[in-house]
């Protein structure tokens, strides 16, 4: 009697299992993050996440509504088609332009992705967000900040490569709502990876009281305190967004000469990303006769 009712619980519960496996996998592949994050070979990672990323796409298939899957595929697109894609179309510039254009397509459409899946997250968590954004994000609380973070990532990076498209320019408001909101909710999420994207953001507000340059040293200096002065970040986003506008050569090459002073092995967290930003911050200095008139 008891065999029969376990396989007839088992035959009930057959969707309940496969959704258990499937939230179980999601588990595993949001905190393996931190396997990627800690890895020293910024080459071997690169090779590896493509396949992260489709297995993730694949389990949202199955799983659609699944909160920390459509988060880790929103984080995870943006910090792909950063550190490896965007970095290429950079490089190629000098040497080929139609492949440097082309790779830089192909990180904007990556970007896209990633905004897409953490608009689909935030839906899930509050439904109605894609018609009243507004109202939704009045109620979103600390709980909403990682999706809030990587779904603003996203779409900053995705406008900043389209500016020849008016309509992708124009979304630039609801982005920074997204942003704002979640600096506003806690500031201190990742060890200050907001105040180091509103670096950026903070340069190309449009109807904002003050000097931008003021309000991007102020999210620079929030973003060094939170960090521990462990991370490179903030010294790269300040040199190319600041500095390079402000025209201020020696500013540069002071920011990248402390970004590169820091010592990837100091914080294994984030090794990885310092690792990528330390090339970052190699390159710009190649180019800075490039960035900078005489």
């Amino acid at each position: 009697m008891a065999t029969c009712l376990t396989v007839l619980a088992l035959g009930v519960s057959g969707c309940s299992v496969k959704q258990y496996a499937i939230d179980r996998a999601a588990d595993a592949l949001v905190e393996g993050g931190s396997t990627f994050a800690s890895d020293d070979d910024p080459q071997l990672v690169r090779e590896a996440v493509p396949f992260s990323l489709k297995t993730i796409e694949s389990l949202i298939e199955a799983s659609p509504k699944n909160e920390k899957l459509l988060l880790a595929a929103c984080r995870g697109f943006t910090q792909y088609s950063y550190a490896f894609v965007q970095q290429d179309a950079d490089r190629l510039e000098d040497r080929d332009v139609k492949a440097s254009q082309a790779q830089a397509l192909r990180a904007r459409k990556l970007y896209s992705r990633a905004r897409a899946y953490g608009q689909r997250g935030l839906e899930v968590r509050h439904a109605g967000f894609g018609k009243d954004p507004a109202k939704a994000l009045a109620a979103m609380t600390k709980a909403d900040v990682p999706l809030l973070y990587w779904t603003a990532a996203a779409w900053a990076a995705e406008i900043s490569l389209s500016k020849e498209n008016p309509d992708a320019v124009a979304d630039a408001p609801q982005m920074l709502a997204l942003a704002d909101r979640a600096a506003a909710l806690d500031d201190t999420y990742g060890e200050g990876a907001i105040p180091a994207l509103m670096i950026a953001l903070e340069m190309v507000r449009q109807g904002a009281q003050g000097d931008p340059a003021a309000r991007a040293r102020a999210r620079f200096d929030r973003a060094v305190a939170l960090s521990g002065k462990t991370q490179a970040s903030p010294y790269v986003g300040y040199a190319e967004s600041v500095t390079v506008p402000l025209q201020d050569k020696a500013q540069f090459e002071a920011m990248l000469g402390v970004a590169l002073g820091i010592d990837p092995d100091a914080v294994p967290r984030h090794r990885l990303a310092n690792l990528i930003l330390q090339q970052r911050a190699r390159w710009l200095l190649a180019h800075k006769d490039l960035l900078f008139a005489e």
